[in-house]
């Protein structure tokens, strides 16, 4: 069942946007990437929009964006409670490789974290895969098998460090001189194969028990975990079908875990570009192109259409000739979209502006376009939560919370405020404090 309002985050990972030249606009700091001012600035825009969490991918080496673009130099744990501390409302997702990380580690950060924020805040869990992540821990690349049993005795592991200290401990009473009922805060005494710990955990559960687990969609061996414990899914579908497919899935796979599939929620990205009307949005774009990147693009684009473009001609319309010779990439999604605008008469250029190179599915237009987007996928049930991603985060955050939102409230889409104080509240997710019971055989636990 879909919920009554969608759902919308926001992803920062450069602070700059999903354009390769977004960081070398006139209205972006080119230093926003560790201006931990300029990044708080930006998660207060968003909370001012109503958004209901920030996104925080991460990667545990030095990731260089096909630009150069330096991409997530600061642990994604110190950057959220640096913006916690600024913010009242919007949840927090940082990201935490089961790879690298103890789960007594993993529970006491996203519980301190979870304590200063007031409940705010996500666990987005990802085992690591990158040779580079590995060797910064002096290790190898292990086999995926081993990848996914560690995950899920990491995951395991540190749900039951949350589930060790329980409400009924109470709080310190000064009239009584009782501080806690020890009863209720125990060791837990858990070792798997990889991973292990005594326990308790040192510090209280907060308003919402413990942080929402987001999982990707990612196939195969990463399914069944997803299943167990996700909250959420976050997926890079393309079309609204591979969306409700995908959806599915991961319904299906909570369902076998012995969970309610309406427990699991689904996010998808979403680029956007924002313009009075369609062409500003267009025009606002193509100003962002490098001319030193034209060639690239284009060939890019050739790929997509079938067709070679020449630089002489990026501005005009395909020939007749041209688009009697359009071929769709079979391997590419996005060729659809590109051909669909060709035919329509846009140039090369325009098409290029309407984001057809973007990794993820998106929108440039105005602010009705981008609502009409979003309010196809959600009501054909392609998702529940849409990560928004800016073409440039510097302008097109606020043109978002300013133009789009209030269009999606008055079609009854988005509520006018925050519908809770905690992250669940407002993602519409129960209360969870330790290991769902629903999704472990005796076979399964971890002794």
């Amino acid at each position: 069942m879909k919920t009554k309002h969608m759902t919308i985050g926001v992803a920062m990972a450069d602070f700059y946007g999903s354009h390769p030249n977004a960081w070398r606009s006139e209205e972006t700091d080119p230093l926003t990437y560790i201006n931990i001012d300029e990044q708080i600035k930006y998660a207060k825009i968003a909370e001012n929009g109503g958004l209901d969490y920030i996104f925080m991918p991460d990667r545990v080496f030095l990731h260089l964006g096909f630009t150069g673009i330096v991409n997530f130099p600061i642990d994604s744990i110190v950057q959220l409670s640096a913006i916690a501390a600024h913010t009242k409302h919007i949840g927090l997702i940082p990201t935490l490789s089961t790879s690298f990380n103890e789960p007594y580690t993993i529970a006491r950060q996203l519980r301190a974290l979870d304590l200063i924020s007031k409940g705010r805040v996500g666990w987005q869990v990802v085992p690591s895969f990158e040779p580079h992540a590995f060797a910064n821990y002096g290790q190898s690349v292990p086999n995926s098998t081993d990848k996914y049993e560690r995950l899920h005795e990491v995951v395991q592991i540190t749900q039951a460090l949350w589930g060790s200290w329980k409400k009924e401990a109470g709080e310190p009473n000064q009239e009584t001189g009782v501080f806690l009922n020890n009863e209720y805060i125990q060791p837990i005494n858990l070792q798997g194969k990889y991973v292990g710990a005594r326990g308790p955990l040192q510090a209280p559960p907060s308003p919402q028990g413990q942080p929402i687990l987001v999982m990707p969609a990612a196939s195969n061996s990463g399914i069944q975990p997803a299943g167990m414990y996700a909250d959420a899914i976050i997926g890079m579908p393309n079309t609204i079908k591979e969306s409700v497919r995908l959806r599915e899935i991961f319904r299906s796979a909570a369902q076998d875990a012995g969970r309610n599939a309406d427990e699991i929620k689904f996010m998808t990205f979403f680029t956007f570009g924002l313009g009075k009307t369609r062409r500003e949005a267009l025009d606002r774009r193509r100003a962002m192109e490098n001319p030193e990147d034209l060639p690239e693009r284009l060939r890019h684009l050739s790929m997509l259409l079938g067709v070679p473009l020449s630089e002489s001609a990026v501005d005009e319309p395909l020939t007749s000739n041209q688009l009697r010779a359009l071929q769709q990439n079979p391997h590419v999604n996005k060729s659809t979209q590109a051909i669909r605008l060709a035919k329509e008469g846009y140039s090369p250029l325009d098409i290029i502006a309407h984001g057809v190179l973007d990794n993820t599915p998106g929108v440039v237009g105005t602010a009705e376009d981008v609502a009409d987007y979003l309010e196809e996928w959600f009501e054909a049930g392609a998702a529940d939560s849409f990560v928004i991603i800016a073409d440039r985060l510097s302008d097109a955050l606020s043109d978002f919370v300013n133009q789009v939102i209030p269009v999606l409230q008055e079609r009854g889409l988005r509520p006018e405020n925050y519908m809770g104080n905690t992250l669940r509240e407002n993602m519409n997710l129960d209360y969870q404090l330790g290991v769902d019971p629903r999704i472990l055989n005796e076979s399964d636990q971890i002794k």
